[in-house]
């Protein structure tokens, strides 16, 4: 038996933020990240909307990039002393990941951080408050996922959080919240999204409900991603539906490790965090090589490829225009082509080689890893990350 699960409502189009107007509770908490949601007016708005439905509003402000232990601890506190009804989380993937993760210690509070690492281990939610997620990013889609990745920085580590029971009751894709985005975060979070798809795509748990909406979300941001970061307003709209619907898929279907290793690459150096959407775009063109050589997959790779157009007259054809294609999306991304080009280089290439078996053996043992059409080894896995830090070919 398995399971396909969404939230119950999914509001999108320009204004779909009105609909919070609709939601029915006596208090909401509100949880964001930077202040781009409030420079552009759309924090003061989910307010008005929230007070309109009879609702006392209360802001947790100030999520970091990368959710931290520390914050999601702050934030259940909150909670807890606040009583709220519905949780409303907005922004990108990080203040919506860490108010996933509140959730779970508001209703919980004796459980331990640890308790939730273990995969689909949440005890059930909803005894004291729903929840919602408005993405203003056009990537992560975890307004629709039952993920959310926090960060263990005492440890380095990106702990990627799994349950349907942290999938959101209501989300609301309203694409006026991505019109803001700067150049470089549409290419990462589309990146992410392209990932995030094709993975589903070849996971081993993938199945006849999500095939569709992984083919079709991975055509969407093919045609319209590079248009979305030349500033095509039509183009961001698609955008971000595209990266919903990828994010139903890969909520039921699971990833493979290309997110294993962005995972746990993200926070392991000491010269700088290696974002997200871009470590994905780095290594799925490498992952793609690898896990190609699992006839099945590469049958799929093949599938998606002749899906958006491109040639070959063979499997390995297909799967060899993929890996150019999204190369070349990379390229006029502006997105490195490899973890020593990342940033200017701040990744030391001392650091990454002294570290590489300890990531490696992190990056197999990441929750992702288990749908991947193909098992690394850990010599594998070394060789995959060695290939990403330098851009080689390696032949697998």
């Amino acid at each position: 038996m398995a399971r396909f699960t969404l939230p119950r409502d999914i509001y999108y189009g320009k204004g779909a933020i009105e609909s919070l107007k609709t939601l029915i509770g006596k208090k909401a908490i509100v949880v964001v990240g930077g202040g781009s949601m409030k420079r552009f007016g759309f924090l003061d708005k989910v307010v008005e909307y929230l007070k309109e439905a009879g609702m006392e509003v209360k802001l947790f402000e100030g999520v970091e990039p990368d959710p931290s232990v520390e914050t999601v601890m702050k934030g259940a506190e909150m909670m807890r002393q606040f009583e709220p009804d519905w949780i409303v989380a907005m922004g990108g993937g990080s203040p919506i990941d860490a108010a996933k993760a509140m959730w779970a210690f508001y209703e919980y509070p004796e459980t331990t951080f640890e308790d939730l690492i273990t995969p689909f281990s949440f005890p059930a939610l909803r005894t004291k408050a729903k929840f919602c997620a408005i993405s203003s990013t056009s990537g992560t889609a975890t307004e629709v996922t039952a993920f959310a990745v926090i960060t263990d920085y005492d440890k380095g580590i990106k702990y990627p959080l799994a349950d349907f029971n942290i999938t959101p009751d209501v989300a609301i894709v309203d694409p006026e919240l991505a019109e803001t985005m700067p150049k470089k975060l549409t290419a990462h979070t589309g990146m992410d999204a392209m990932t995030h798809a094709v993975e589903a795509y070849v996971s081993t748990l993938h199945t006849d409900f999500t095939d569709p909406l992984a083919l079709h979300a991975i055509k969407m941001v093919h045609r319209d991603l590079k248009k979305s970061f030349d500033g095509d307003k039509e183009a961001r709209e698609s955008m971000h539906n595209a990266q919903c619907l990828a994010g139903m898929a890969f909520s039921n279907a699971l990833l493979g490790i290309v997110h294993s290793m962005a995972h746990k690459t993200g926070a392991a150096y000491s010269g700088g965090h290696i974002v997200h959407g871009c470590a994905n775009a780095m290594y799925l063109p490498k992952v793609i090589k690898f896990n190609s050589k699992n006839e099945e997959a590469a049958k799929r790779y093949a599938e998606i490829a002749e899906f958006i157009g491109l040639k070959g007259s063979t499997t390995d054809e297909l799967v060899d225009a993929l890996i150019s294609e999204l190369k070349a999306m990379n390229k006029v991304l502006e997105i490195p082509s490899c973890i020593k080009e990342y940033e200017g280089g701040i990744i030391d290439e001392a650091e990454f080689n002294s570290k590489l078996k300890d990531v490696a053996a992190l990056a197999i043992a990441d929750a992702c890893t288990g749908s991947n059409p193909r098992i690394p080894t850990q010599e594998e896995m070394e060789k995959l990350l060695t290939a990403c830090y330098y851009d080689k070919e390696i032949d697998f």
